[in-house]
């Protein structure tokens, strides 16, 4: 997508949030964990075909570590090819890629916060 479409849905994104991207932004907003910044819908320059930039938006970015977080709902039961590619593109700008299910999220944070911990150590 190029720029002003995807920071478009971007926005979009932000404002109608799954109830697992709310849980995750409550639990990670204003540093709270391991005093850490995290955005959310942040968008990411991947390629560039015949001048146009294209960009995918990740869930939650954090640019210390270079985390991307994905949360990933039943949409992602069908697009596995797709999120795997998209996976291959984001790790070649030098980021990881950590992908959690909205039940995770939802019903074992306690995991989910020390995954991401353990990334980060």
């Amino acid at each position: 997508m190029r720029y002003f479409e995807t920071l478009q849905l971007a926005k979009e994104n932000r404002k109608n949030q799954t109830k697992a991207e709310k849980f995750f932004w409550e639990k990670v907003r204003n540093r709270k964990i391991k005093g850490l910044k995290f955005n959310r819908q942040f968008l990411l320059e991947y390629k560039q075909i015949l001048g146009n930039k294209l960009y995918y938006i990740a869930d939650f970015h954090n640019f210390e570590n270079k985390l991307i977080i994905e949360i990933d709902g039943t949409i992602h039961q069908y697009q596995g090819e797709y999120d795997r590619e998209r996976e291959e593109d984001i790790k070649t700008l030098g980021y990881q890629v950590l992908r959690f299910t909205n039940e995770e999220v939802l019903n074992q944070w306690h995991d989910v916060e020390q995954k991401i911990l353990l990334y980060l150590n």
